[in-house]
């Protein structure tokens, strides 16, 4: 007697989008480090609480916001820095492990699309980032040096929007790096900087107006600035205008991520 239930050979209709592999692959991605949490969770935490007692006394008490304390001033910006690095992290390695191991092979043959690739892969980087801004967040918090947030909304709003930005960054980081040398040069040479020249450690009011230009063409920027902006009221920018650029950002890079994964470059070689 054959059982029904089975439905056997009968044909399942996918759809346009594959939810099902795209949860299994994002499920995976978070597995892979939460498994080792003491090196992607628990260090970038610690590292944040270091960077805050050795820049609070090492740094001008008056380079944040005039009548704000500068470890006031700094801790925003501290932990916004360390989501976005941990953001590209997570996704760059991905791909780069992936791709020594031979493992993308698996990937690739996967019934995933572009689409369900760059959404897992990009919200597992996401998921990490809020996962290390938990974790520092609720060590300062516990320390008394930083309070709850004065704008929920636009916390939630600007953790979304920069560490998406990053991962997907992340991402094309993987992809066209041959090599973990390569892949740290991205991460040295672009992103770190981009990080520290972006107010994390001062108002980029105190700078001259000729690299306040370039400060405010850094995107980095408004996602830090955004953060600030919600745990202190001011800002140095419109948290609307900064909301909208890292938007534009995110859709420019989202597109240019799934083109790559379409086109299978430095994939299929």
């Amino acid at each position: 007697m054959i059982n029904k239930n089975l439905n056997l050979g009968v044909r399942r209709d996918i759809g346009a989008v594959n939810w099902t592999a795209l949860y299994t692959l994002y499920l995976k991605e978070v597995k892979r480090f939460t498994n080792v949490f003491l090196q992607t969770i628990t260090a970038p935490m610690i590292t944040t609480l270091l960077f805050v007692v050795v820049f609070s006394i090492a740094i001008d008490r008056n380079a944040g916001f005039i009548g704000i304390p500068f470890i006031t001033f700094l801790v925003p910006g501290l932990i916004m820095m360390s989501v976005l690095q941990n953001s590209f992290a997570n996704v760059s390695s991905a791909f780069m492990t992936a791709k020594v191991q031979g493992s993308i092979v698996d990937l690739l043959m996967s019934p995933l699309g572009p689409i369900e690739i760059l959404i897992a892969h990009t919200l597992a980087g996401v998921t990490r980032g809020l996962c290390v801004f938990t974790a520092s967040f609720c060590l300062l918090w516990a320390l008394g040096i930083l309070n709850f947030p004065n704008h929920f909304f636009w916390m939630l709003l600007f953790l979304f929007q920069g560490a998406f930005a990053l991962a997907t960054i992340g991402m094309m980081a993987g992809i066209w790096a041959q090599k973990f040398d390569q892949l740290a040069i991205i991460s040295n040479f672009i992103i770190q900087p981009l990080a520290f020249l972006s107010g994390t450690f001062y108002s980029i009011e105190r700078l001259p107006e000729s690299l306040k230009i370039v400060a405010y063409c850094n995107p980095i920027f408004y996602a830090i600035d955004g953060l600030r902006f919600s745990f202190l009221g001011i800002s140095d920018a419109s948290p609307i205008t900064g909301s909208l650029i890292l938007f534009v950002c995110n859709v420019i890079l989202g597109s240019f991520g799934w083109y790559i994964l379409k086109s299978g470059y430095r994939l299929r070689s």
